[in-house]
C-alpha cells in the first residue's frame, strides 16, 4: 500500500473562468483525460435568492491519477463533483466522463452510466448491515446483473487487505475496515471512474490513512483514475495533483503536493476568497488548469 507521496508541492496556476480568458482553461492536460467540464454553472434558487454555486468552471480529471478538489466552506468543491459524477445537472456548461456527455443525458441512461462506469464512495460508509463484507463488495454487480470477475475480486480484495474479514457484517468491522469495504465496493464493477465525497471524513488518523493509501494504491498499482473532495491537507497530499476553488471558481493548483503546501494554498485563499474571486483585472490571475 502506498504511502502519502509529494514532496516538493508544485503549484500551477489556473484558467479563470472564460470570460476573464477566453478559450484557455484545461486545453493540456498532462495525461489523458478521463472526465471534462466546461463552463460549469450552477445556480440554487432564482431572482434575488439565486446562488451561483459554480462560476465558469473548466477543468479536465486525467486518467490514471488521484485528484483532489479543495477550498474553503461554500467554494463549491462537492457541487463540482457532484456535476462531473452525474449526481447533479448543471444550469449550464457541459460535463464529458469517459467520452460520454453526462450533462446531456436521460435519467435512465445516468443511471445505467453510473452502475457501469462510475464508482462513488462517500463519509457515510453506506453498507447493508445484513450482508457480509463479501456480499456488500458485489452488490453493485447483483443489482447490475453482472457476473463477478473474480480474479479482478481478488485483486481488490487484496489490495484493501480484507481478505481475513470477507464474512464479517459491517458491525464486526472498524470503521477504516467498513470504508475499506465501501472502496472495494466502488472498484469491483471496474468503473472508468471514482468519485470520493470527504471519505475519510468520519475516520480516526489511522484508519483515514489507511483508506487513503488504498485510494492511491488503486490508482498506481491498479491503473484507477480517482477524484476526492476533502477539507484535510494530510488526505490531499496522497493526491498527485490538488485542485483549488474560492466562490465557485477554480483559482489555482498544486501537483505533488506536501501538506504543508495544501495547508498554506488553503491559507491564502480563505481570508481572499470573497474579496478577490469575482473581481477581474489585475487582482484575478488568468491561466490554465493543466
Amino acid at each position: 500500500m502506498s504511502s502519502r507521496p509529494g514532496t516538493t508541492g508544485v503549484r500551477t496556476t489556473v484558467a479563470a473562468p472564460a470570460e476573464h480568458a477566453a478559450g484557455a482553461a484545461g486545453t493540456t492536460p498532462e495525461r489523458p483525460v478521463i472526465a471534462t467540464a466546461r463552463g460549469i454553472v450552477k445556480t440554487y434558487g432564482r431572482g434575488e435568492a439565486a446562488v451561483r454555486a459554480l462560476d465558469g468552471v473548466d477543468v479536465d480529471l486525467e486518467r490514471g491519477r488521484l485528484t483532489a478538489i479543495m477550498g474553503p466552506s461554500g467554494s463549491g468543491k462537492s457541487t463540482l463533483m457532484h456535476c462531473l459524477a452525474g449526481l447533479d445537472s448543471p444550469t449550464a456548461g457541459t460535463v464529458v466522463v469517459d467520452g460520454e456527455t453526462v450533462s446531456a443525458m436521460s435519467e435512465r441512461r445516468l443511471t445505467r452510466l453510473r452502475r457501469t462506469r462510475i464508482g462513488f464512495v462517500f463519509q457515510s460508509f453506506n453498507l447493508v448491515p445484513t450482508l457480509t463484507a463479501e456480499e456488500n463488495i458485489v452488490l453493485p454487480l447483483a443489482v447490475a446483473r453482472r457476473p463477478v470477475d473474480r480474479e479482478w475480486f481478488d485483486r481488490v480484495v487484496d489490495a484493501v487487505g480484507l481478505r481475513p474479514r470477507l464474512g464479517h457484517r459491517p458491525a464486526e468491522l472498524s470503521g477504516g475496515q467498513q470504508q475499506r469495504v465501501a472502496c472495494a465496493r466502488a472498484l469491483v464493477s471496474r468503473p472508468a471512474v471514482v468519485f470520493a465525497d470527504e471519505p475519510t471524513g468520519n475516520l480516526d488518523s489511522r484508519a483515514a490513512a489507511e483508506v487513503l493509501g488504498f485510494l492511491r494504491a488503486s490508482v498506481d498499482d491498479l491503473g484507477q483514475s480517482v477524484a476526492m473532495v476533502t477539507h484535510d491537507p494530510t488526505a490531499a497530499s496522497y493526491a498527485h495533483r490538488v485542485l483549488f476553488l474560492a466562490d465557485g471558481r477554480l483559482v489555482t493548483e498544486l501537483r505533488e503536493p506536501t501538506p504543508q503546501a495544501v495547508l498554506d494554498t488553503l491559507g491564502a485563499l480563505t481570508p481572499a476568497a470573497s474579496a478577490g474571486a469575482h473581481a477581474a483585472g489585475p487582482a484575478h490571475e488568468p491561466a490554465t488548469v493543466r
